[in-house]
């Protein structure tokens, strides 16, 4: 943990990942501070990058973005010179929301939003284009159980 933070802090983090467009009255008030002190842990939890950004949820169906589809990526090549070619070609698009390195068997996840196959087609043709890859596996979600739960403060 980067910052030192006691159970206030975790009070205004679980009240913003709860809600992060209630007001600082509101906040202040749930977590037990008063307006001023609350603003001055937020600023410092901002300030010390405990807090990145704040955003909404969306409804993808209501969007027509319905289609969620978890890509795994295997490659031979592990350069920095093309990590970085590959990073940059995947966050340039923009249907893939969430893109990890990681462990075991396959050295890349990707979780992709798009409309429809159709639309995943047109995604997967980018992604391999201009970038050497070794295998890709797609997995096709058929519902969202659990999504962009709030992270468990200590």
């Amino acid at each position: 943990m980067a910052a030192k933070m006691d159970q206030i802090d975790f009070k205004i983090l679980a009240e913003l990942q709860r809600d992060s467009a209630q007001s600082q009255r509101a906040l202040s008030e749930r977590v037990g501070l008063s307006q001023n002190a609350c603003w001055r842990r937020l600023k410092t939890l901002e300030t010390s990058g405990v807090i990145r950004n704040r955003t909404v949820v969306l409804d993808r169906a209501q969007l027509g973005v319905g289609l969620i589809v978890f890509v795994m990526v295997k490659t031979r090549h592990h350069s920095a010179d093309w990590l970085k070619h590959f990073r940059s070609h995947v966050s340039a698009i923009p249907e893939v929301i969430d893109f990890f390195r990681i462990g075991g068997e396959y050295d890349y996840l990707l979780k992709i939003a798009t409309k429809d196959m159709a639309s995943y087609d047109r995604v997967y043709k980018r992604l391999i284009e201009g970038v050497e890859l070794e295998t890709v596996t797609s997995y096709f979600s058929m519902e969202a159980i659990e999504e962009q739960r709030p992270i468990r403060l200590f």
